[in-house]
C-alpha cells in the first residue's frame, strides 16, 4: 500500500528570554513598540505536520511519500528524512523562498511572542499528485494534512477527479477555514482525522451534525487526548482504544502527528482498525515523552514490550511480525 503524506514542512526556532515581557512594555507607548530581547538559548527543531507524520511512518518502516514544498535550505532536513525511511523525491523546492519557519520567544512567565513565515509552503498548490502517482506506480491513499490552504483544496479536488482515496486532516488550518471550505475538504474522505475540540469546531462551522458528517466520510477518527482514540463508521459500533502508560509527560507537541503515523502504518500492514489505532497510540506515547516532534527513537524491543503490556500478547504478536 502506497501512502502519500501532504502537509507542511517547517523548522521551529525556539528561544527563551529570562525576564518578563510585561516589564518591558510601557502602557502609553504600545502604539510604537520597538523592542529587542537578549535570549539565553536557541533550539532549532524539525517540524511541519507532513514531515512529522512521514518521519513516524518511516520509523515504522512503511515507506511514506512526503509531498510538500520547501526552500533551497532543505538539504540537511531532506538528508535526515531520507535516513529515516522517508521518500522525499516529491518535495517541491522553491527557487526563491525559504522553508517555512516558526520563530518564537518565551519569557519567564511562559508568555510567547512568535511569528510564522509560510515561505515555500505557499508553493504546495503547484504540486500535481498525478506526477507523484506516476513516479511510484500509483497511490492507494493520500493524507491531506495542514498546508497551504489552496494546496489542500487542489489535492482534495485532484483525489476526487482521479478516484484516489484520501484522508482529511485539517489540524491547525481549521481555525482560518469557513464552513464552505471545510465541507468541500471533508466530503467523500475515506478518513476524517481530528481531536475532540476540532470535532466540535467542524460541526459548528459546517452546520452539519455528527451523524451527517459521519454519513459523508468512510471513517471518523477522533483523538481523545489521554483517553486514546475513537473510530466511528456508519452502522458499526465505535472502536475505542486507550493509551499506553506514559513514563513521563515532556512535550505534547506532535503527538497527534505521531498517532496518524502509527495508524497509517497499520493500514499499510493491513491490520485491523483497532490494531492500527493501538500502534498510533503507542507511537504518540513515545513522542509525548520526548522534547521535539522528531527526536524520539523507535527501538523494536522496548516498543514491543510496552505495546504488549498495554494491548496484550495477541496484539503484540500480530504487530511484531510487521515491525522490522
Amino acid at each position: 500500500m502506497r501512502i502519500a503524506v501532504t502537509g507542511s514542512i517547517a523548522t521551529d526556532h525556539l528561544m527563551t528570554f529570562p525576564g518578563r515581557f510585561a516589564d518591558q512594555l510601557v502602557a502609553d507607548q504600545l502604539h510604537t513598540v520597538s523592542l529587542s530581547f537578549l535570549v539565553d538559548n536557541l533550539d532549532v527543531r524539525r517540524g511541519g505536520v507532513g514531515a512529522n507524520i512521514a518521519f513516524g511512518m518511516g520509523q515504522l518502516g512503511t515507506g511514506p511519500i512526503l509531498v510538500g514544498a520547501a526552500g533551497s535550505d532543505f538539504d540537511e532536513y531532506r538528508a535526515w528524512l531520507d535516513r529515516h525511511g522517508v521518500d522525499t523525491h516529491s518535495v517541491r523546492i522553491s527557487e526563491t523562498l525559504h522553508t517555512a519557519r516558526f520563530v518564537c520567544t518565551t519569557d519567564a512567565d511562559h508568555n510567547q511572542i512568535g511569528s510564522f513565515y509560510t515561505g515555500a509552503m505557499s508553493e504546495a498548490r503547484l504540486i500535481e499528485l498525478k506526477t507523484v502517482a506516476d513516479r511510484v506506480g500509483g497511490l492507494d491513499l493520500v493524507l491531506i494534512g495542514a498546508d497551504d490552504p489552496e494546496g489542500m483544496t487542489r489535492h482534495t479536488e485532484e483525489c476526487r477527479a482521479r478516484n484516489i482515496p484520501f484522508a482529511a486532516d485539517f489540524s491547525q488550518q481549521i481555525a482560518r477555514m469557513d464552513g464552505d471550505e471545510i465541507r468541500r475538504l471533508l466530503d467523500g474522505a475515506t478518513y476524517l482525522f481530528s481531536n475532540e475540540y476540532e470535532k466540535g469546531l467542524i460541526e459548528s462551522k459546517t452546520g452539519w451534525t455528527d451523524a451527517e458528517i459521519l454519513g459523508r466520510v468512510g471513517h471518523r477518527v477522533t483523538t481523545l487526548g489521554a483517553r486514546g482514540v475513537r473510530i466511528e463508521r456508519v452502522g458499526e459500533e465505535p472502536i475505542e482504544v486507550g493509551c499506553p502508560e506514559e513514563e513521563a509527560k515532556v512535550d505534547p507537541t506532535g503527538v497527534g502527528d505521531a498517532f496518524r503515523a502509527g495508524f497509517l502504518s497499520g493500514l499499510v500492514w493491513g491490520v485491523s482498525l483497532e490494531r492500527a489505532a493501538q500502534v498510533g497510540c503507542m507511537l504518540a506515547t513515545l513522542v509525548i515523552e520526548t522534547l521535539g516532534t522528531q527526536e524520539y527513537a523507535l527501538r523494536r524491543a522496548p516498543f514491543m514490550d510496552r505495546f504488549r503490556k498495554a494491548y496484550g500478547d495477541a496484539a503484540a504478536e500480530q504487530v511484531e511480525s510487521y515491525l522490522g
